[in-house]
């Protein structure tokens, strides 16, 4: 009995000197969190998208309550957010202009002119390299899912025709889907911004117009006409500068090609785009 009863208490001893040695390690060294810290933590939307500039949520709040960052600073959150974050540090925080993604292209894959039938991986990084995609035009989305992977929020998708369009609510202006274009086509825009330049063609007139049927042409219609002078053609494509823009909608009336769009009118579209089938 005693070659039995004796492991066994030896064993119990053992185990309950170990317990005691581990409660007092994590006492000993455990790492003090500031309860500023906790308090910044619980009101992010913890979507750990590195908007802000930080690898993710703890490093940002890190940040902010050491006073080395924006309180402001959580483009996914947005001014909802950014004032919690005030509340909790006791300071006003004046929100940043809530910016939104926006591809700038209106021909999918499948009205597109190709220069060659592309049967590679999925994935607009792996065809720009072929020859800088199989699209005739150098500018138009290759409709191949990359931004739609990367985005953390479910806000971007390829739609029925081949073209990625942008969820207006639920982007979250991450910018990821900005990183993973190759054609550089997807850039933020004021969220209150409707009448947007649809294109990033750089070619002008019947080249661009040989490539894309929608593709601007640099006919400076818009800019003669513009009320506010606040588009102009540079680099052979028209520009709009948000500060002036009143959104009066002549440029999008007056644009031949309809490269340039008001995004309040052609809602519906969208709407019906992200109802048909996915790629």
């Amino acid at each position: 009995m005693m070659s039995i009863i004796v492991p066994i208490l030896v064993l119990g001893l053992l185990g309950v000197a170990f317990a005691i040695f581990l409660s007092v390690s994590f006492k000993k060294l455990a790492v003090q969190v500031d309860p500023k810290v906790e308090s910044i933590m619980a009101v992010l939307p913890m979507a750990n998208c590195g908007a802000c500039g930080f690898a993710g949520c703890l490093g940002f709040a890190e940040a902010v309550a050491a006073l080395k960052a924006d309180p402001a600073g959580c483009i996914a959150g947005g001014p909802s957010v950014a004032e919690k974050v005030g509340q909790v540090l006791g300071t006003e925080v004046e929100a940043k202009e809530e910016m939104l993604a926006f591809v700038a292209c209106q021909v999918g894959r499948r009205g597109a002119k190709t220069k060659y039938e592309y049967e590679g991986v999925a994935n607009c990084q792996a065809a720009a390299i072929l020859f800088g995609g199989d699209r005739l035009c150098a500018w138009g989305c290759l409709g191949l899912d990359s931004c739609v992977t990367v985005c953390p929020f479910d806000a971007i998708h390829v739609n029925a025709e081949g073209l990625a369009v942008v969820d207006r609510q639920k982007c979250r202006a991450c910018r990821k889907c900005v990183a993973a274009c190759p054609r550089h086509l997807i850039y933020m825009v004021p969220k209150l911004q409707q009448v947007l330049v649809a294109c990033t063609n750089h070619e002008r007139g019947k080249k661009a117009k040989e490539v894309c049927p929608l593709a601007c042409t640099a006919c400076r219609i818009c800019e003669k006409n513009c009320p506010e002078s606040c588009i102009p053609v540079s680099d052979n494509l028209a520009v709009i500068d948000f500060k002036k823009c009143t959104q009066c909608g002549t440029c999008v009336e007056k644009c031949p090609q309809k490269s340039i769009v008001n995004l309040a009118k052609v809602q519906a579209v969208s709407e019906v785009a992200f109802s048909g089938p996915r790629r």
